[in-house]
């Protein structure tokens, strides 16, 4: 098997970024009402076309025409019980990528039984902040590094490490990518992990910024694969929010500056933010 190195998926990323820019995918999400603005104009911001959906025959339609698609679980609405089976149905007969962001892992009954249907549908891209990846392998029965993780909301009160194990563990069971934002984020396909540095303190104070990211792994994933898609995804996230800090006063102002530096960012710039590369194995 070819090896991994950094200069390889550096290349690659670059590559992903200007691949978008010039075919500009279809990227549907199905996603958290809370953050929908945000997750579009991102998705726009970085190249990709966006369509929000919430019904089941918007969901199977769009699961046909979108090149890989993007489903948070944010805020569960009653039809979702139809609508998330029936999309990702269509999106593992089509095998056709999707990211499943965990958003509220653990709070009620339906987004837990749709959780476990996940387990065996399994989702291209898993997308969360530390503690919602521990829950997540949890809720599957896979080794989390742990008994129990910290979720609070949305909020994580794990760190990026201890959710080592779980990523390693939901990325090995999927055979995608797993992707856990902290202060350092990490990327995993269970074979190599990717730590990527950067990124704002702002970050956290805006609404979304977590959602989006997820929206846009998903717009990489339309022409990459899973671990440099959401490789690319982390990386130039982590590139816009410290050149948007720096022209920022504060969170509202970051925000605008924060999608202006998403378009802007060449493959240049996203290929060259810094990272660390660990080859775990199998």
């Amino acid at each position: 098997m070819k090896k991994t190195t950094k200069e390889a998926l550096r290349r690659e990323i670059r590559e992903t970024v200007r691949l978008v820019r010039e075919k500009n995918p279809l990227t549907p999400s199905i996603t958290n009402t809370v953050t929908i603005n945000l997750v579009a104009n991102a998705q726009l911001a970085v190249g990709g076309s966006a369509a929000m959906v919430y019904l089941a025959d918007e969901g199977e339609g769009m699961a046909s025409l979108g090149g890989a698609m993007y489903i948070n679980m944010g805020t569960i609405l009653p039809v979702y019980a139809e609508t998330l089976p029936r999309t990702v149905k269509v999106l593992t007969e089509l095998g056709k990528p999707w990211v499943i962001d965990p958003v509220g892992i653990g709070v009620g009954a339906l987004r837990t039984s749709l959780l476990l249907g996940f387990q065996t549908d399994k989702p291209t891209i898993i997308r969360g902040n530390a503690s919602e990846i521990i829950a997540l392998a949890e809720l599957w029965e896979l080794d989390n590094g742990r008994t129990m993780s910290g979720v609070r909301g949305v909020d994580s009160t794990d760190s990026v490490e201890t959710a080592r194990t779980a990523a390693i563990s939901l990325a090995r069971h999927t055979g995608g990518a797993v992707a856990v934002s902290g202060p350092v984020d990490l990327v995993t396909d269970g074979k190599s992990l990717a730590w990527v540095e950067g990124g704002s303190k702002f970050l956290p104070m805006i609404t979304g910024a977590g959602c989006s990211l997820g929206g846009v792994a998903a717009v990489y994933a339309c022409v990459a694969s899973p671990f440099v898609a959401a490789l690319t995804a982390t990386a130039i996230y982590d590139f816009a929010g410290t050149k948007a800090e720096q022209r920022a006063e504060g969170p509202a102002s970051f925000q605008v500056a924060f999608l202006d530096a998403l378009y802007q960012a060449t493959p240049e710039d996203v290929g060259a933010q810094p990272f660390t590369l660990e080859v775990i194995g199998k």
